[in-house]
């Protein structure tokens, strides 16, 4: 795999963290309890591998990509369940985010992206309540960047 393969990987990657912490930012609004305690500590999950990405990208002398300004929710989050749903959906995006970067030449960062898609296929279900498809994240249940206005 080139330089740029593995850099394109790393910004997918590093794209899929900045929707989730979007998306863990809007959901935490309609959680109490417990369930915002564990939003709270998934979104600083989220915000430290974003940060380890971006020293990733930086390392290979590329610019990281930046977050967008806002995403396109699936759908309001109007109730604890819808918040608990968009969790699971942004996990799975997470998830699809890495498998290209789980196929780098890097033994060490493919490492890296294993145990993330772990993690986050293990939070999906812990949201979801029930096992995961086959290949959680696949296809295209990632948030998209809101249009411009």
């Amino acid at each position: 795999m080139t330089v740029q393969e593995t850099v394109a990987a790393l910004q997918a990657a590093l794209a899929a963290e900045h929707v989730a912490i979007f998306g863990y930012g809007v959901l935490g609004a309609r959680l109490m309890g417990l369930q915002r305690q564990n939003a709270t500590l998934m979104w600083n999950s989220h915000r430290t591998r974003r940060d380890r990405l971006r020293s990733y990208v930086q390392a290979y002398g590329a610019e990281p990509v930046a977050a967008a300004p806002a995403y396109q929710l699936p759908s309001p989050v109007s109730s604890t369940h819808a918040a608990a749903q968009l969790a699971a959906r942004l996990e799975d995006g997470v998830v699809a985010g890495y498998a290209g970067l789980a196929g780098v030449s890097d033994a060490d960062l493919r490492r890296y992206a294993a145990l993330a898609m772990q993690e986050a296929t293990v939070r999906a279900v812990r949201w979801r309540g029930s096992p995961p498809p086959a290949f959680p994240g696949l296809p295209g249940t990632t948030l998209r960047p809101k249009p411009e206005e």
